[in-house]
């Protein structure tokens, strides 16, 4: 069974920046597809970004030039390095992760951002 374990939410001033860290466990195939996802209150689940194991990379409009996804493939973790923080971005964030085979998600973090 999949299991992902988010870390690196907190609380942060506008402008300010954070990191978030997943890390994925249980499946003996390659976590090919990685990605972020948050939901605000009242909102739906959105997608933030996402990278596959050659490194391809897509994120939300709204993020691009302020988040940037990574990972380490050995260590089968994946981040979401975020700069720039505006109060708009506050929300659960969640991790993705799918080796092709089947996936699922983290149980989130927090980020609240405030001004």
């Amino acid at each position: 069974q999949v299991q992902l374990v988010e870390s690196g939410g907190g609380l942060v001033q506008a402008g300010g920046s954070l990191r978030l860290s997943c890390v994925a466990s249980g499946s003996d195939f390659n976590f090919d597809h990685m990605a972020w996802y948050r939901q605000a209150p009242g909102m739906q689940r959105e997608l933030v970004a996402s990278i596959n194991s050659g490194g391809v990379s897509y994120s939300l409009n709204s993020v691009k030039g302020r988040f940037t996804i990574s990972r380490d493939i050995d260590k089968n973790t994946v981040y979401l390095q975020m700069d720039n923080l505006n109060v708009e971005d506050t929300a659960v964030y969640y991790c993705y992760a799918d080796t092709g085979y089947g996936g699922g998600y983290g149980r989130g973090t927090q980020v609240t951002v405030f001004s």
